[in-house]
């Protein structure tokens, strides 16, 4: 499974990278609101060491608005996915893109049906929103799953980008469920490696440790 990261936050993005954890990147315009920077700047920014798909999201609500935003933020860099809602206008400006050469993600999926039409429309990404389905008593994982079929059923190249991760375990679950990729704050990624057991254990070592009175340097 690859992970994206999904913040504009470029320190964060820079340390989980040093680890080897960071396949891509996706940004929306909250996130460019919550780093206080200039779009084209902090993408551009990110783009000079990620080497994976990074997102960056249209803002236009018509296609050829879309269209023209989506060419600008494709020019930053080679390995831009252009990010588009999952409206009719979006998958107008998916078809058009996607055909210029150009990786679309197609955001704000909430349905199996909107995943199908996505794909015939050649998003190289879809988001389905796992974290937005809980919070109205909806099974976030069950719409991955759906996807995940539909897309087997008929050989789709289109990628299922599980988005909205809220928890450790919806990584997990998504992995099970052959999702592609998540994408997740960095505060979720890191608690993929925190176990109480392994916290529990480590102090018992280092209590052990310091009664033997020894040291290794």
């Amino acid at each position: 499974m690859k992970f994206f990261i999904d913040t504009a936050d470029v320190d964060a993005i820079r340390e989980l990278h040093d680890l080897g954890m960071v396949d891509g990147v996706t940004t929306n315009p909250s996130l460019i609101l919550k780093s206080g920077r200039n779009i084209l700047e902090v993408t551009k920014e990110i783009c000079s060491f990620v080497q994976g798909p990074v997102s960056a999201e249209v803002v236009a609500l018509k296609a050829d608005d879309m269209i023209a935003e989506g060419r600008k933020l494709a020019a930053i860099a080679p390995n831009i996915a252009v990010k588009v809602p999952l409206t009719w206008d979006g998958l107008k400006t998916c078809k058009v893109l996607s055909g210029e050469g150009f990786m679309v993600n197609v955001t704000l999926c909430f349905s199996a049906n909107q995943a199908l039409i996505a794909a015939k429309a050649g998003a190289t990404f879809i988001s389905p929103f796992i974290g937005r389905l809980d919070d109205i008593n909806l099974d976030g994982l069950d719409l991955i799953g759906d996807i995940r079929t539909i897309y087997d059923n008929y050989d789709f190249k289109t990628q299922i980008l599980a988005a909205s991760i809220r928890s450790a375990n919806h990584v997990k679950d998504c992995a099970m469920i052959g999702a592609d990729v998540v994408t997740a704050p960095p505060a979720v990624i890191k608690a993929l490696a925190s176990h109480v057991l392994t916290d529990k254990g480590l102090d018992q070592f280092i209590a052990d440790w310091a009664k033997t009175g020894q040291k290794i340097l």
